[in-house]
């Protein structure tokens, strides 16, 4: 959505209830997009909450269902096998079948069923159910997270892309870290009243995890009708793209784009797979207690969750996506070195690990929408996260068995291994992004120069001429071109980072100033601009 008023014809606010055009309900105004933004964030909420369940009980896991080691680890493996598969054709889905709005309703009741499963498994102390109720949760989890994600690529742009992706993820955080702080304290306080009955006792906990990710499919809900109703105000929905996704069209993301996704799972499966072995590693060679070891585990979801929406700002304000992302891995890198080798207190390694998380999630996940144009926003996102499960699913299983033969130094090493990969996949991006250009890694200012510089580019190869445009222009027709589409000219998070006043009908207005004007070629209407040669 955009600022911009003054060009976009919209429908009377009050033909649609609430209080008409007021800032609240003017889907234009930040007051509204934020409300938005509240919503996107509950919807992953009580997945979180959920996803840490096993980590956050595991040594009641262990001592009450018998669960540790490999048989533990799996709980962790069922939920990311099926996203192996499922993430990309879930973003296929809303790309192509469901709609973002119908599509997040459906993960959202596919995690809350699977959460259901899993509690009942824990009632009746029968690991299978559990099993089964992780490989259902799975199956909506991370396309929850890929609907997520498309509706802030809908209704967020240019400079506020980074800061939101922040406090998207500091809201999942917090799921994250209430999840895994309070369900220990949580089933001490009830425990007594269970008795021996220990697997009624799990159950009662994870039923609670249940009713969370009930609250979270109301949100969705919530979401879908102010979603639908911008849609109607501001003719979105008369306003298509007129591109349609195509399985195929996955052969055609650039490099950059696969050098993300490579970025994206060599870096997380250091990360999630380690905390959820970290608290019994802390006590066994840090000697903390359960509570403390409890702690300092949560300490990558509990300082994340605070410092991801400033990590968001500066990223927005600085750029230099990639510098970022090689900065962040790196400490991270030493950051496990300092646990392998060392006695140093663990809380400084995982305070420093945790805002390298916050610095590196928010460089990472906005510039996919810097390479893809937006009719694929949710194949490409439901991609990277399909390549992220399968390395989690994979290095999960790892984890437990190198764990159970070699022990806790072994495992550091090993995702040691992991991140050093990652930081020669964030090179190779840097070197490809530096030859064409240099406009993931570039400042705010600079990826204003390079969006001129291309629309000049395409104009002189056509003979249009320049006076034609102004600066504003320039840009939004730079982000038209980079969005790949001529009727995608409302991707408002590319091309301009220096304006936030930027959407589809002001840069259709420019085409049809080009058109009246009888400079513009009919090739450069419907080759270059259908088909530009200038995506990143």
């Amino acid at each position: 959505m955009s600022e911009t008023e003054d060009t976009v014809e919209v429908v009377d606010p009050s033909e649609f209830g609430c209080l008409g055009s007021s800032t609240p309900c003017n889907p234009q105004k930040k007051c509204h997009r934020f409300l938005v933004l509240a919503l996107i964030c509950s919807l992953s909420f009580g997945s979180y909450f959920c996803y840490d369940n096993p980590a956050s009980l595991a040594e009641q896991f262990k001592t009450d269902l018998n669960l540790e080691g490999d048989s533990f680890m799996l709980l962790y493996s069922l939920y990311s096998w099926p996203n192996v598969f499922l993430c990309f054709f879930g973003g296929f889905l809303i790309d192509r079948v469901f709609g973002v709005r119908l599509g997040a309703f459906l993960f959202g009741a596919v995690i809350t069923l699977g959460q259901i499963v899993f509690a009942l498994g824990g009632w009746f102390n029968n690991k299978y159910v559990m099993y089964t109720g992780r490989f259902i949760f799975g199956l909506g989890g991370e396309n929850l997270a890929v609907a997520g994600n498309t509706y802030i690529v809908y209704w967020f742009s240019g400079r506020e892309i980074n800061t939101v992706f922040g406090i998207q993820l500091a809201c999942s955080r917090i799921g994250s870290t209430v999840g895994m702080m309070a369900l220990g304290p949580f089933y001490k306080a009830i425990a007594p009243h269970f008795g021996t009955s220990k697997g009624h006792l799990m159950g009662t906990l994870l039923f609670f995890g249940a009713v969370l990710c009930i609250l979270s499919l109301l949100c969705s809900l919530l979401l879908a009708f102010l979603d639908k109703r911008a849609a109607r105000i501001l003719r979105k929905d008369t306003a298509g793209t007129g591109e349609v996704i195509k399985l195929s069209d996955i052969t055609k993301f650039s490099p950059p784009t696969w050098l993300i996704f490579m970025i994206c799972v060599t870096y997380y499966v250091s990360i999630f797979p380690f905390i959820s072995l970290g608290k019994l590693f802390f006590e066994e060679k840090f000697g903390l207690s359960p509570s403390k070891a409890s702690i300092c585990n949560s300490l990558v979801y509990f300082i994340g969750a605070g410092t991801s929406p400033i990590a968001g700002m500066i990223i927005d304000n600085t750029g230099r996506n990639v510098m970022w992302l090689l900065i962040a891995i790196s400490l991270t890198l030493l950051s496990h070195a300092a646990l392998a080798f060392t006695f140093i207190p663990p809380y400084i390694a995982m305070v420093v690990m945790a805002v390298c998380y916050s610095f590196c999630a928010s460089a990472l996940w906005p510039m996919v929408s810097l390479v893809v144009p937006e009719y694929q926003v949710g194949t490409a996102y439901g991609m990277m996260q399909s390549i992220q499960n399968l390395g989690l699913a994979l290095v999960s299983l790892l984890a437990g068995a190198i764990v159970s033969k070699f022990g806790y130094f072994m495992l550091i090493l090993h995702f040691m291994a992991w991140l050093a990969l990652s930081a020669v996949f964030i090179l190779m991006l840097w070197a490809y992004d530096s030859s064409k250009g240099g406009y993931l890694n570039a400042s705010p200012a600079r990826r204003a120069e390079i969006s001129a510089e291309e629309v000049q580019s395409i104009l002189d190869k056509d003979d249009v001429n320049t006076p034609l445009l102004n600066d504003n222009s320039v840009l939004d027709l730079s982000q038209s071109l980079r969005a790949s589409s001529a009727a995608v000219l409302r991707q408002r998070y590319t091309g301009n980072v220096n304006s936030d006043k930027r959407d589809f009908t002001r840069s259709a207005e420019l085409h049809k100033s080009f058109e009246g004007s009888g400079n513009l070629t009919q090739s450069y209407q419907f080759s270059s601009i259908a088909n530009p040669t200038i995506l990143k």
